[in-house]
């Protein structure tokens, strides 16, 4: 028996088949493929206009994204400092509506969003009167810079919640339907009574009316992405038959209906929804063979979405923002470096263009904004949006994080002193997942606007510094150091500022850290210029040369030596680092088969980049039995889901034992449960994070041969320290710094924390 035929849309079809090749010649363009900080379009008339929402007047366009407030408030749940702080930069900065991170209602019902002894790092507004002073002093602190702000409230998080509520508290978690759980497969979630949904609706009214008591500017639900009032208000997870919530839509139009009796008919609502879940789309016939998606083939389509969102608006929703996809095809709601800038702007539109030509209205008889969302920090792409009426507002997340004077600068056309996002994650998202708050790997300032001052103090004592290598450590201190009046002077081996991030660029779906690497080029030139900093490329230093300087202190942010690995037979076959190889393209000719040798982020993007850009055949092997472990979730299913698109052979547990002329020997671990390299719907558990009913690889191995015309060594690096031991043993200044890679060899986020954070205190 034939399975049913998948519907699905082909406006989100061909959004979806174009998100791993857009920079190809001839592929769709979301918006203008890879954006630049350019500013062709200054002034930015369209962006900084007065938008109406309700009753509720907006300065300008800019809507900062909610981006998650995990581990921002006290113990009660009340915000902290910390969170204050956060928002009040952003306002400071210029953005007209900021919104917060998801604030669950519904403690004591969904399980996942509370943890032992009742403790949450989500902040609250429910618990009691001791949590209310936090939410005025927020409100009336960012209305002190003319800016609104939205409280977000969810229904909680249902099947994408944290299944440890099962382990530590011997509560199961929930969902619409019986579903599975999304970091574990194996634990179901159970379905909510229509007296839980009940109380949760409640909640909500009571968390909206306590939001306008502290005079904060409107309530945004938070209906997207797979979590709970999401779960409700799709067939795909909501396949209820008896009860009045087998009406998909009905839970969050009551839902809606009850905040609306609470607050009045002038205090705005906010909707955030997913015009498609995407997943049919995203992975076709494949739905009817993974357990844990066979369920969710029947979401709602964009018209079903559109019927949902007009109804909702007869309700009393007063703005929507819309996106694509769900935690199961996690880089569609949370767009990685891969994906192109304005990936959502044609769903914005076709979410305008309905509700313009339907005619609907708020219940004020207002028009109804639609928020576009997706990479839009790119001052010339949002004015675009805008100005070709594809969407009302712009909304801004991590490049609010790299930046919050962006709504400043982008006014004033200083855009090239916007500092840009470069889509890694790593800080913003993949910080908070494994325990911390939110960050930003290029602002050291994020997230500790409470304990760092905007401005930095002038140097009690001025000191002569070197700072030897300029990657971003090195290049983030140096500046800061010279900002604070010290007298820097730095040296970089090579012609050029950036290090491991100048290889790093040249894949084109790694546009953004190229605009990065161009900013901080900027950025010293002009350092350069006001004479504050010396440059001196191309320069080996040595302990003799930084003894002659006379330096008070010496910076090491040297970085990585690549891994190499003894292996029998490499003199018959062509070898290469991949760092190399990326900036010297040349010696692919003649090469058509490829062996990537290391599955971590920096082979796998090198595979994405000779497969999609060079047309080279290509096979990874990895020994570990997950492929790029350690990112984020998101940047990690871009790449996996595209590279198993364009015909990238991923091989996980393989182990290489030698070489033959034009071959790799490997070993090959083909026992049954070893993980599915193309694995995008499961994510991977942080490592303190034990899966109990997680089937272990058993030992049976397999010798296999791999043609190879070219092998390329993708291996990761070292932190390169013998530099600054040499330094340290032979006195060459009376401080001595080893920060960066050169000292633990990990990330951009690191790197810059510390490069940063030294330059502040020397």
């Amino acid at each position: 028996m034939s399975e049913p035929i998948l519907h699905k849309d082909k406006l989100v079809q061909d959004l979806i088949d174009s998100y791993g090749n857009w920079f190809q010649e001839g592929s769709k363009l979301p918006c203008e493929g890879g954006a630049k900080m350019t500013k062709d379009l200054y002034p930015y008339n369209s962006i900084f206009s007065p938008i109406r929402i309700n009753r509720m007047n907006v300065k300008n366009r800019i809507v900062m994204a909610p981006m998650g407030n995990i581990s921002m408030a006290e113990e009660t749940g009340r915000p902290n400092d910390k969170m204050l702080e956060y928002f009040f930069a952003r306002a400071k900065g210029g953005v007209g509506l900021l919104t917060t991170g998801l604030i669950p209602v519904s403690h004591g019902i969904d399980h996942s969003v509370t943890e032992k002894d009742k403790l949450s790092y989500f902040p609250r507004i429910d618990r009691s009167r001791t949590v209310l002073a936090g939410w005025r002093d927020l409100a009336q602190g960012v209305h002190s810079y003319g800016s609104k702000i939205f409280i977000q409230l969810t229904a909680g998080l249902g099947r994408v919640g944290n299944p440890q509520c099962l382990i530590d508290q011997y509560k199961f978690p929930v969902s619409a339907s019986l579903n599975p759980n999304f970091y574990i497969p194996q634990i179901p979630c159970l379905p909510l009574t229509d007296f839980r949904l009940n109380k949760i609706i409640k909640n909500m009214g009571q968390g909206a009316a306590d939001a306008k008591h502290c005079l904060l500017d409107g309530v945004y639900l938070h209906g997207h992405e797979g979590y709970l009032l999401d779960q409700l208000t799709s067939p795909a997870f909501n396949r209820r038959k008896i009860g009045k919530y087998a009406d998909w839509q009905r839970f969050g139009i009551d839902m809606i209906k009850e905040i609306r009796r609470r607050v009045g008919p002038y205090y705005p609502i906010m909707y955030r929804i997913d015009m498609s879940l995407a997943l049919n789309e995203t992975y076709g016939e494949k739905m009817y063979g993974i357990p844990s998606l066979s369920k969710f083939t029947k979401g709602r389509t964009l018209s079903d979405t559109l019927d949902y969102m007009a109804n909702l608006v007869k309700a009393g929703v007063d703005i929507f923002d819309v996106d694509l996809g769900c935690y199961d095809n996690w880089w569609l709601p949370h767009p990685p470096a891969g994906m192109p800038a304005g990936c959502f702007i044609d769903i914005a539109k076709e979410a305008k263009d309905y509700f313009k030509k339907n005619r609907i209205v708020s219940n004020v008889g207002v028009e109804v904004p639609i928020v576009a969302v997706g990479k839009l920090g790119y001052p010339d792409v949002a004015e675009k949006a805008l100005r070709d009426e594809k969407c009302d507002m712009i909304m801004l997340g991590r490049p609010l994080l790299c930046d919050p004077d962006w709504a400043i600068k982008a006014y004033r056309g200083e855009v090239e002193k916007i500092r840009p996002c470069i889509g890694c994650q790593e800080a913003c998202i993949n910080e908070f997942v494994e325990g911390g708050h939110p960050q930003c790997a290029v602002n050291p300032r994020t997230g500790f606007e409470d304990l760092i001052p905007e401005l930095a103090p002038p140097a009690q004592k001025k000191k002569k510094i070197g700072v030897v290598g300029g990657g971003p450590a090195g290049v983030v201190f140096a500046l800061e150091a010279s900002k604070r009046g010290h007298e820097v002077e730095l040296f970089e081996k090579t012609d050029s500022i950036g290090g491991r991030i100048v290889p790093g660029c040249v894949p084109e779906i790694k546009f953004d850290i190229r605009n990065y690497l161009g900013y901080l080029k900027s950025e010293v030139d002009e350092a350069v210029k006001e004479k504050r900093l010396k440059v001196h490329y191309k320069t080996e230093v040595d302990n003799a040369l930084l003894k002659g300087k006379k330096f008070d202190a010496v910076v090491f942010a040297i970085g990585t030596k690549d891994a190499d690995i003894p292996i029998p037979g490499k003199e018959l076959v062509n070898t290469v680092q991949a760092t190399e190889l990326l900036i010297k393209p040349e010696l692919l000719k003649d090469v058509e088969k490829v062996l990537v040798v290391g599955g971590g982020v920096v082979g796998c993007e090198t595979a994405y980049w000779l497969n999609y850009e060079h047309g080279k055949d290509v096979t990874v092997i990895e020994m570990l039995p997950e492929i790029m472990l350690g990112v984020c979730t998101a940047n990690r299913g871009h790449l996996l889901h595209y590279m198993e698109k364009g015909g990238v052979k991923l091989y996980n547990c393989t182990k290489l034992t030698s070489f033959t002329k034009g071959k790799a020997l490997v070993e090959r671990n083909i026992s049954k449960n070893v993980p599915n390299p193309y694995d995008t719907w499961t994510p991977l558990l942080p490592e303190n994070i034990e899966n109990p009913l997680a089937k272990k690889p058993g030992n049976e191995t397999r010798q296999e041969a791999i043609q190879a015309d070219l092998i390329v060594l993708a291996m990761g690096g070292r932190p390169n320290e013998e530099p600054f031991f040499s330094a340290q043993r032979e006195n060459v200044a009376p401080e001595l710094y080893n920060i960066g890679d050169s000292f633990d060899g990990k990330k951009v986020h690191e790197a810059t924390k510390a490069g940063f954070r030294l330059a502040r205190r020397i």
